[in-house]
């Protein structure tokens, strides 16, 4: 199972980098064969033989499964003559809206047109061009069929170093086309523009979760009215991650603990064995139940399908889906009466993961996840003795802060210093208090619970406010290496090998090439000159051997994004420029000083 999980993400992140698919029968062919070889051939050889021949074999499944599936979501696109043009659709507004500044996005089912338009794609309905003015902006809700004029385009996002690939994400998601919704213009002649936005129909029964998960979300806004982090109790209870500010997924970021502002698997694991501990305590009370069942088993179910239905109910995220499968395997192990050690259950998560969602490779999430889990089974696996809780929980805090640290410098080329800390004192606030509380106020009818977890969580932040103000919260560094990575972690894991093994403290050796290998820069007389897409607009980083200028910063897209946070920043930290010589904005326009604020406050110039 082990190698076979392995194999079979290896080769989806391979097809996820190529730059054209494969040919369908081709890839199909070669792919099943070598399958069926490396099956075969595992069943006459040693261990070591049987399983590099079952990961090769699995490492094609995984291609071919990823590339059969990537064909059929790229099949589903935006016909080029709907491109830009008034396009007339029904369709069920899908998951929860999202309000901004100047309006509101939601996605939207499409029912018809049933050619030409894919089946999922991301609108926006705008008011006035003043900031808040709401006028004339559809007051959509979840599960409602609407029928309106929109214009649409297929996705496209900018391509730069170190960057947020928004066609990525776009992908990853489903959604193959965005747009927005056409108000009716006041010019006459153009009958097909007319047609007024129309709701058809108040509720759609199949998107009965949806309805219920916003009533949560309206739910906990009216019993929080104005409170600063109303936002987290909401991602907390339902998913719903847009309700956070930037500010506090900043201060998240920079103390580490934002894994845990989201549904995470600590929170699913609560609720699984809260269920579990509940129904066996009652079931053991019972002798008509006990003997028509095991309470073990009933127990089993209850827990998984509690989870089952919290992952449903908080919209199916990476660490959900995969703290979810960890707990069915375990639960089948427990009903069948068999052992399952921890690394199979975390390879047959990893396995169902990529089978539903082949696109898991491309998110952080996906990464960081998985290989927090690993950690924490590598430290205390194999572990004779006893430690004192205490002293286990801080093992397992600085095991997870280095086992992460090459990811994320990868990923985001920062490492919270503070994390462990921050971590000791968050989890067990959030996971056990915070979470429970938020969830049963979005459900009971009464208020208090949401208020009790409201003052708790001030209190929380103002501890990670603190944190995150000391001088050195935050380690920030040029991206690493590609070869530096896998040392890392192989120095990591000597690091993190139990008592006894020799010369553990030599792992940290392999970890020296990941802060000391700077990537390729400008040498004595030469410039570099780097243009980023920015879109409309211009941001152009002039480099030399010592030096750095930054000319033009791009333009802003909202009140809390701009091309200074979104690209420029990104670029700058991946490459190792920590500080500019000079900033040189041409003229005042948007789209060229745009970014120029988040620069100047988060580097100096």
């Amino acid at each position: 199972m082990r190698f076979a999980a392995l194999g079979f993400a290896l080769g989806v992140c391979l097809l996820q980098q190529q730059p054209v698919l494969p040919g369908a029968g081709w890839l199909a062919l070669v792919s099943a064969f070598a399958a069926i070889a490396g099956v075969g051939f595992s069943r006459r050889a040693s261990p070591i033989i049987a399983g590099g021949a079952t990961f090769i074999g699995f490492a094609a499944l995984g291609f071919a499964w990823a590339a059969a599936l990537a064909q059929l979501r790229l099949s589903d696109r935006l016909d080029t003559a709907l491109e830009g043009r008034d396009v007339l659709v029904t369709g069920v507004v899908a998951g929860l809206p999202q309000a901004f500044e100047r309006g509101v996005r939601f996605d939207l089912d499409v029912e018809s047109p049933e050619t030409g338009v894919p089946r999922r794609i991301v609108l926006s309905s705008y008011g006035g061009f003043a900031p808040d003015d709401s006028q004339g902006v559809l007051p959509v809700r979840a599960g409602e069929r609407w029928r309106f004029t929109v214009r649409l385009r297929r996705p496209h996002g900018s391509a730069n170093p170190h960057g947020f690939d928004y066609e990525a994400w776009l992908l990853e998601r489903g959604t193959r086309a965005t747009g927005y919704v056409r108000m009716p213009p006041r010019r006459a002649g153009d009958e097909r523009a007319q047609i007024v936005p129309e709701r058809l129909a108040d509720r759609v029964p199949q998107y009965w979760l949806e309805r219920l998960r916003e009533a949560a979300r309206e739910k906990i806004r009216s019993a929080l009215p104005e409170r600063p982090y109303a936002g987290v109790l909401i991602a907390l209870a339902i998913g719903d991650q847009n309700a956070i500010g930037p500010e506090d997924w900043r201060l998240f970021a920079r103390t580490g603990v934002s894994h845990l502002m989201s549904i995470s698997g600590l929170h699913v694991t609560m609720v699984a064995g809260l269920f579990a501990m509940l129904v066996s305590w009652c079931w053991r009370r019972s002798e008509s139940l006990s003997l028509t069942l095991p309470a073990q088993k009933a127990a089993a179910v209850a827990g998984f399908l509690a989870a089952f239905a919290y992952c449903i109910i908080s919209g199916f995220a990476v660490p959900a889906q995969r703290t979810l499968y960890m707990v069915g395997v375990v639960a089948l192990a427990l009903w069948l009466g068999r052992a399952a050690s921890a690394s199979r259950v975390l390879a047959a998560a990893l396995l169902l993961v990529l089978l539903l969602d082949p696109w898991a490779v491309l998110s952080p999430g996906f990464w960081l996840s998985f290989a927090a889990v690993a950690v924490i089974f590598f430290v205390a696996a194999g572990r004779t003795a006893r430690p004192h809780w205490l002293a286990q929980w801080g093992r397992v805090q600085w095991a997870v802060t280095a086992g992460l640290a090459p990811l994320l410098l990868v990923l985001f080329q920062q490492v919270s210093l503070v994390s462990p800390v921050a971590n000791a004192v968050a989890i067990p606030l959030v996971s056990f208090v915070i979470t429970p509380l938020a969830l049963a106020g979005a459900v009971l009818p009464f208020d208090w619970p949401l208020g009790l977890g409201h003052v708790i969580l001030e209190i929380l932040m103002a501890v990670l406010e603190w944190l995150a103000a000391l001088p050195s919260a935050v380690w920030h560094q040029h991206a690493p290496v590609p070869w530096t990575v896998p040392l890392a972690l192989a120095g990591i894991a000597w690091l993190l090998l139990p008592r006894g093994f020799p010369s553990r403290a030599l792992g940290a050796l392999l970890m020296v090439p990941l802060f000391a290998a700077s990537p390729p820069g400008p040498r004595n007389g030469e410039l570099w000159i780097t243009v980023l897409d920015v879109g409309q607009g211009l941001a152009v980083v002039a480099r030399t051997e010592k030096h750095a200028l930054l000319y033009d910063a791009g333009p802003a897209f909202n009140a809390f994004s701009d091309s200074g946070s979104r690209v420029i920043l990104p670029y700058l930290r991946g490459e190792g420029i920590d500080r500019l010589d000079a900033l040189v904005v041409s003229h005042d326009d948007r789209d060229h000083s745009g970014g120029a604020g988040s620069v100047l406050e988060a580097i100096p110039v």
